[in-house]
């Protein structure tokens, strides 16, 4: 039976102050009212039931995300008691599948992108489970035809054609320099590497067992165990222990047989505040605002965000963002927002754990 798996864990750090570890960025309501999570979760029910869709994320965060998607039955969604990157959650993911249907089928979803037009992406996606069912043997990965040259994301150099828009993997690159990544689109053999895949249970679980044995002979305990209560000791005992790596790095580059599916959709990261321009119309003076009250004069190509109905009201003022939350205000140059990462940790330093 095919299944999906929304991965929902990570704090997105990028967009704070409004994405913390308690309220993360796949759950802010900042594009027409709905979250990241809510619109991944649409994506993938235009295909499958409520019964067959599933979440991953944070143990801190499930009653949130119970919120966001009430169709889900509550043991469709499973907790992780602290994140060990996305190789300990896609085998987790497939040990608790693989344990209530041993001939499950899993498609894994990103919780933090937004993909149109929606019917090309279920082609690819029927297509990714198709090749999935029909190769065994192989691991799918879905490919986005780039749009340009970026350095922000990694990328998937096709091989040998299977069929029509499925190829052999011949390489996995992290995210390259611009001459590099202006080679692989002009070529037009690369794909941006978007983090979803389709396999069959049991064969990630072999690859898994092959190159991550210690994460394998965890998930796959944990799974096992029958009683709630003893597999919660165990998860919290075991879990935590496992080698923190991606699936790309831990598995899907060592793999010896990896397909992957064209994916020709406008396939937007929404990892850093200029993402949104993409998403939300700028005014004429190019403010791109994703709050209920703004008012600009003189100001032009900044960003204001905040979900609250606070007024943000700015003069003579641009080339900025301005983030609005409950109990913190963030204010910078728009050329700077790569370097919010080491704010939030200077603001640690003096402010302990109270604003991540």
């Amino acid at each position: 039976m095919r299944h999906a798996m929304i991965m929902a864990g990570g704090a997105g750090v990028r967009l704070w102050p409004l994405s913390r570890r308690k309220h993360p960025k796949q759950l802010l309501h900042l594009f027409d009212g709905t979250s990241l999570l809510r619109r991944s979760y649409e994506r993938v029910a235009e295909m499958l039931p409520p019964a067959q869709i599933h979440v991953i994320t944070g143990r801190d965060h499930l009653p949130m995300v119970a919120e966001e998607l009430p169709e889900l039955p509550a043991e469709n969604l499973i907790g992780e008691p602290e994140g060990r990157d996305t190789a300990n959650a896609v085998g987790l993911a497939a040990a608790m599948l693989a344990a209530r249907d041993p001939e499950a089928v899993i498609g894994m979803f990103t919780a933090d992108h937004i993909i149109t037009p929606i019917d090309r992406f279920a082609g690819a996606v029927d297509t990714a489970f198709k090749t999935a069912e029909a190769h065994g043997d192989a691991l799918v990965t879905m490919g986005i035809c780039p749009s340009r040259p970026d350095t922000n994301y990694g990328y998937v150099h096709r091989g040998a054609r299977i069929s029509d828009g499925i190829f052999l993997v011949q390489q996995f690159t992290e995210k390259p320099n611009l001459q590099d990544a202006q080679r692989y689109v002009a070529g037009g053999e690369y794909y941006w590497n978007s983090g979803m895949f389709a396999w069959q249970a049991s064969t990630i679980l072999g690859e898994l067992a092959q190159h991550l044995p210690a994460s394998h002979a965890a998930v796959c305990d944990i799974a096992e165990t029958k009683n709630a209560g003893d597999r919660k000791a165990k998860l919290d005992r075991l879990y935590p222990t496992l080698e923190k790596i991606s699936i790309d790095f831990a598995v899907m580059e060592k793999a010896k047989k990896v397909f992957v599916v064209e994916m020709d959709c406008r396939w937007l990261d929404v990892g850093a505040w200029p993402a949104i321009e993409g998403v939300i119309e700028p005014d004429g003076d190019g403010n791109v605002n994703a709050c209920e009250r703004v008012t600009h004069s003189d100001s032009k190509n900044n960003i204001v965000v905040s979900e609250e109905s606070h007024l943000v009201a700015t003069m003579g003022v641009e080339g900025l963002v301005i983030i609005h939350a409950p109990d913190a205000t963030l204010v910078c140059k728009r050329d700077d927002v790569d370097r919010i990462k080491d704010l939030v940790g200077r603001v640690s330093d003096v402010y302990g754990d109270e604003y991540r």
